[in-house]
């Protein structure tokens, strides 16, 4: 329990921030309360008469992420774990660099190093300094409509982030960021046109939208199974001039095709016109060697970053479905 010295400090950190366009409101109350003590250890605020004299980086403040713990353990009677540190990159520091409310005083350095530096700007320094002051806010407001909010500079990074996809007809969808869907990406462009026969896409599912694309005229034709069901693989796709119908699982963190899951899927797929091909795909070797011993017999995996290849989980075929 902290003291009600310390509550109300950081009471007025998290009031500065959301001032300064930080949107704290939409944040877990712990998340917030960090931000704010990461915030306050940058600026070397260990009381509130501090904010009179908060150091930038032209004062030579420079701080590590260790010692942004250390500093808060010892200010803000806190006990947060030193290994924690990278949390305060990721997490604690990543809105406030946005805002450019805190500047990284090595910005060559690697992400997931842990000597960069960080340091209060000047701008925002300023600002901070006349906290208390008649019309601050307005002032403060005055210069955040200048150079502009934190949620926009949110929007324009999220929109920088999306991955553009382009499915074999030439219609173009955006997938949400994520390292599950740059494999679907792959798996579309890359796999597909390698392997595909001139597939039709019938389905996508986004990891932020479940029917980012779906054919559901098609699929009803084909006599698949319930698309509404929750048991569906990543991407579904169909080749007109074989019949056959790709089962295709994008393999990140879980859910290859297993026996359990071929199983599961050709019990729901029993009245399927179609003949099935189910596919594993993998990002990297890494990976797929992490789910070796799960793959079903009578399946493919594809590996994105050898797309020439495929590795077959039988012996006795080729590319084909299994009857």
């Amino acid at each position: 329990m902290k003291s009600q010295k310390i509550k109300s400090l950081i009471n007025q950190a998290k009031k500065i921030l959301i001032t300064f366009g930080v949107p704290l409101n939409e944040l877990s109350e712990r998340r917030s309360e960090k931000m704010a003590m990461v915030f306050l250890a940058v600026a070397d605020v260990k009381k509130e008469s501090d904010f009179l004299k908060a150091k930038d980086i032209t004062d030579k403040r420079s701080i590590k992420t260790r010692d942004i713990i250390k500093y808060i353990n010892e200010n803000f009677e806190e006990n947060i774990s030193s290994g924690s540190y990278d949390d305060i990159r990721r997490k604690d520091l990543r809105l406030l660099i946005l805002g450019s409310i805190v500047l990284n005083t090595s910005p060559n350095s690697a992400r997931n190093d842990s000597t960069r530096g960080y340091a209060l700007n000047p701008n925002f320094a300023k600002l901070l300094r006349k906290f208390g002051s008649i019309k601050w806010e307005q002032k403060v407001k005055k210069f955040i409509f200048k150079t502009g909010t934190i949620k926009e500079k949110l929007n324009k990074e999220r929109i920088i982030e999306q991955i553009p996809i382009v499915l074999p007809t030439g219609q173009k969808l955006i997938f949400s960021p994520g390292q599950h869907n740059i494999l679907q990406k792959k798996i579309i462009e890359e796999f597909l046109p390698r392997y595909g026969y001139g597939a039709e896409v019938l389905y996508i599912g986004d990891t932020a939208d479940k029917f980012l694309f779906l054919n559901d005229e098609k699929i009803k034709t084909l006599k698949f199974f319930q698309i509404a069901h929750g048991e569906l693989p990543d991407v579904v796709a169909y080749v007109p001039k074989k019949n056959w119908l790709f089962l295709i699982e994008a393999v990140y963190s879980s859910g290859p095709i297993s026996a359990i899951r071929m199983a599961e899927l050709k019990k729901l797929t029993k009245d399927c016109k179609a003949d099935l091909i189910f596919v594993s795909a993998f990002l990297n070797k890494e990976t797929f060697r992490k789910f070796t011993v799960d793959i079903a017999w009578e399946s493919e995996v594809w590996v994105a970053e050898n797309p020439d290849h495929l590795i077959h989980f039988n012996g006795n075929k080729f590319l084909g479905p299994y009857k």
